[in-house]
């Protein structure tokens, strides 16, 4: 399945005010009746091993810089997909993401009509507060643009 970058299509103001970094990524799937919610759970769900090597490298490395390696509080009920609370959620798009004290972040997941078939979009939005996260933008962006395309296609699928 062929995965796209695209130009983000959402309000940044409204998600994430101020974010420094966005982009998309769009890959068409032929399950018409697929909502965002289910979308995003496919899309974080069953990540393959070596995503699952890459965040466990990368909480390993944070936590001694006391950074989140994910967005449940405890003692806080939250609706979680996967690391990430729902901020907010309708059919057709799902936001989720936290803040932290080096950036904040915010995952949209957008389901679309497109022709006989449907679309998912997910738009990254990234806010970083202090050098910590900027460094941390720089390192992981060569990663996150492997990992959204693979977890789309996951959804996709």
């Amino acid at each position: 399945m062929k995965v796209d970058e695209v130009t983000p299509n959402v309000d940044p103001a409204a998600l994430l005010a101020g974010a420094q970094f966005i982009d998309a990524f769009r890959i068409a799937t032929t399950h018409r009746d697929l909502d965002a919610r289910h979308a995003a759970e496919a899309m974080v769900a069953r990540q393959p091993r070596w995503i699952e090597w890459l965040i466990a490298l990368r909480n390993l490395l944070v936590a001694p810089l006391g950074l989140k390696t994910s967005g449940a509080a405890d003692g806080v009920a939250r609706d979680m997909i996967g690391i990430f609370p729902v901020v907010s959620e309708t059919p057709e798009r799902l936001v989720a993401g936290f803040n932290d004290k080096h950036l904040d972040f915010r995952l949209v997941v957008d389901v679309a009509p497109e022709g006989p078939a449907r679309s998912i979009t997910a738009t990254t939005l990234v806010l970083t507060h202090n050098r910590i996260g900027r460094a941390y933008l720089a390192v992981i962006l060569p990663f996150h643009r492997l990992i959204v395309p693979a977890m789309l296609r996951k959804a996709g699928g």
